[in-house]
């Protein structure tokens, strides 16, 4: 999926963390994708402030609702895509060549590097969609490199007592996704049965949250429902949830991400710069084919870039953007 706002807002995030466990309930934005008759999606990452946990800086949470999603081919830079339905089937195709339907339980994770274009199509007529996506930000070392796509479709699965977890991303004591990253990161969905008190292991080092795909939760002593992302900090070894009638969720986490990190419409970058060479190069024939390549079955049609807005994007810290460093 992208983020298809006509103006979206400019984000540079500095990815200094809050140092010991919180419980920070922060609420979703509504955004639309595409028009009025648009998919509408929650958006709970990035915001003012908390721009990233770990190296994730993008979650959107789409559904449950009939939608078709039509995504014409948009373009990406310095970032991992993840794709994880929990309902309905998505038909992605990219420009390294991928030609894939991922369906509940399976991960699409896509990497741009330097640059990839991609599309994504609900299969069906007004299917019952409901899944998130998110992006993972690339460190110094892959954000320029050359674009990937891979699927899992047997993530492997944690089970406790009283509850299961589906590891597509990083480790959960030792049970580990296959999935290639290039930051220390988790990324599970988490299955409470009803009734159960369940202490999930973290490692403290990263710092972690939570959002609630379905049913309602105890995590961490607050209660959470459908909609908010909990965040956690970091500090802890493990991670108690409970649930009367059961609950699925969304488990981030990851090490405190060492850059800074300028995120504007589908682009991530460094600087300024690297988001308008970025836009200037999608925006132009040759250079568009040159860097992001072709997504084909589309006959040329794809998503425009939104202008810049009229300002130099400007560093953006974690509580405001004077806030200062530690």
């Amino acid at each position: 999926m992208t983020n298809l706002e006509a103006r979206p807002t400019p984000q540079v995030c500095d990815a200094l963390p809050r140092r010991g466990p919180v419980t920070e309930l922060l609420d979703a934005r509504p955004v639309p994708l595409g028009g009025l008759r648009a998919m509408h999606v929650r958006r709970t990452l990035p915001q003012r402030a908390l721009p990233l946990v770990g190296a994730w800086c993008f979650l959107d949470e789409f559904g449950p609702e009939p939608v078709d999603m039509r995504v014409l081919p948009h373009p990406h830079t310095g970032l991992q895509t993840v794709t994880w339905p929990v309902r309905g089937e998505i038909h992605h195709r990219d420009s390294v060549g991928s030609d894939v339907v991922v369906r509940p339980g399976q991960l699409n994770l896509m990497t741009a590097g330097r640059g990839v274009a991609h599309c994504e199509l609900s299969l069906g007529d007004r299917p019952l969609l409901h899944g998130v996506q998110l992006w993972v930000a690339l460190p110094d070392e892959a954000v320029a490199g050359p674009a990937a796509f891979e699927q899992v479709t047997e993530p492997p699965v944690w089970e406790v007592a009283g509850a299961s977890a589906t590891v597509f991303i990083g480790a959960l004591d030792g049970v580990r996704s296959p999935a290639r990253v290039h930051s220390p990161l988790l990324g599970a969905e988490v299955v409470v049965h009803p009734g159960a008190v369940v202490d999930v292991p973290l490692q403290t080092a990263f710092e972690h949250a939570v959002l609630v795909l379905e049913g309602a939760a105890q995590v961490a002593g607050t209660r959470c429902v459908p909609g908010g992302l909990l965040y956690l900090g970091d500090g802890r070894d493990e991670l108690r949830a409970t649930s009367a009638g059961g609950a699925r969720l969304l488990l981030l986490g990851g090490e405190p991400f060492g850059h800074d990190v300028v995120m504007w419409w589908n682009f991530v970058g460094r600087t300024h710069l690297e988001i308008a060479q970025a836009r200037a190069a999608w925006q132009d024939p040759d250079a568009r084919v040159e860097r992001f390549g072709v997504v084909e079955g589309h006959g040329g049609a794809l998503v425009p870039a939104p202008d810049l807005p009229n300002v130099r994007l400007q560093p953006r810290r974690r509580g405001g953007p004077d806030a200062p460093r530690p």
